[in-house]
């Protein structure tokens, strides 16, 4: 079923990433093997007409019934599979080398590429349109795909290669008009390695953002106690976010981790970002006193920090490596002060004359340290 044409064999060696686990129990039970390359004869190797269950990492791979790569052919995408339907019925194995980031193939109504024609780059169910059961040739322009007789991915079906032409389904596949379904079998999740370029680190924006104010008056004129209380609670928040270029190949849901620094990694998902708050206890020092005739202002501020940092991603895929790139933002509030101000609270309070104002800041550092930093504080 859809032996790969020998002008494009699969290459004897393969990158180590993309491998086939086989189990000759299921629910990965009794022996196993483990294999990254095409395997012509599983008899050779001891584990032949045997296999129940398996796993596939990266690409897709095809177990034939038959040596050499003959036979019904079955794929199988990453993933694990605790019981395959064909256990006990495989004997060679080939790793789907291709490129399947961007499959297209063409389907004719008539042999020999005559008739209308319907251009297809997804899963397609024929059957909600008007080309099912009328196809009669096609041209595969790239990835590989799955055809199958009926709809929803059911009964048999023949495993097309990038550039397979068949020019009649009656002679060559004894498949005339009788496609109802179609599918390209997808690629392997990629390997993605962030590098966040610190050295090229830009502060966009720097504020206080009062969060606080705590007001006594003593308008006798004796010293009278401020308050019994003598601390408060506030959020030190930070918000991190991950922003693709509008380029990138990854889709909608794919998810990696980043680490940002010491134990700060970031969960990122394609189209979504993360956003952390933290709370701890930040002690205000009051004065116990407030003179006679004046009032006391306490606020309380948090310095906001917005950072851009930006990101080298390293796909690797199929061993096949690109470069793209992203950019890591985080917005922090980690730095809480409180400070404090006396003025005159007398008859005469609305006079312009107001005492020099004495001002103190406490700052309070969250455990995490600020990104791109070992943790100290300037």
């Amino acid at each position: 079923m859809g032996d790969a044409p020998a002008e494009v064999a699969m290459s004897a060696r393969q990158p180590s990433v993309n491998k086939i686990i086989v189990y000759d129990k299921a629910n990965f039970q009794g022996l196993s093997k483990e294999f990254t390359c095409d395997i012509p004869d599983l008899h050779a190797l001891d584990f032949g007409d045997c296999i129940s269950s398996l796993k596939v990492t990266g690409q897709p791979w095809v177990a034939y019934k038959a040596s050499k790569f003959e036979g019904d052919g079955f794929a199988f995408e990453e993933g694990d599979y605790a019981e395959i339907d064909k256990n006990n019925k495989i004997s060679s194995l080939r790793l789907v080398h291709y490129d399947l980031s961007d499959p297209q193939i063409t389907l004719y109504e008539l042999p020999n590429y005559e008739g209308q024609k319907k251009v297809v780059k997804e899963e397609t169910n024929l059957t909600y349109g008007y080309f099912n059961d009328r196809v009669s040739s096609h041209v595969v322009q790239s990835g590989a795909w799955l055809l199958y007789k009926h709809p929803n991915r059911g009964g048999w079906y023949h495993i097309a290669w990038p550039g397979e032409r068949v020019h009649d389904y009656k002679t060559e596949l004894d498949f005339d008009d009788s496609l109802s379904h179609l599918r390209p079998l997808q690629a392997g999740r990629p390997i993605v390695t962030a590098k966040l370029l610190w050295d090229q680190k830009k502060v966009e924006d720097e504020k206080d953002v009062l969060i606080d104010e705590i007001v006594g008056t003593n308008c006798t004129e004796y010293e009278q106690a401020f308050t019994a209380n003598t601390c408060r609670e506030y959020n030190a928040t930070v918000i991190q976010s991950f922003h693709f270029s509008n380029t990138t190949s990854l889709k909608l849901g794919f998810s990696f981790q980043v680490t940002v620094g010491g134990a700060n990694v970031l969960a990122v998902e394609k189209g979504k970002h993360e956003s952390t708050t933290t709370s701890e206890k930040v002690e205000v020092m009051l004065p116990a006193k407030i003179p006679p005739c004046t009032q006391l202002t306490i606020h309380v501020v948090k310095k906001e920090t917005t950072t851009s940092v930006p990101v080298e991603l390293t796909i690797c895929q199929n061993g096949k490596e690109r470069k793209e790139h992203a950019e890591y933002r985080c917005v922090s509030g980690r730095t809480i002060s409180t400070r404090y101000t006396m003025k005159p609270a007398s008859a005469a309070q609305g006079d312009a004359f107001t005492k020099p104002s004495r001002v103190e800041t406490r700052e309070h550092s969250q455990a995490q340290p600020e990104p791109g930093t070992s943790g100290e504080r300037s």
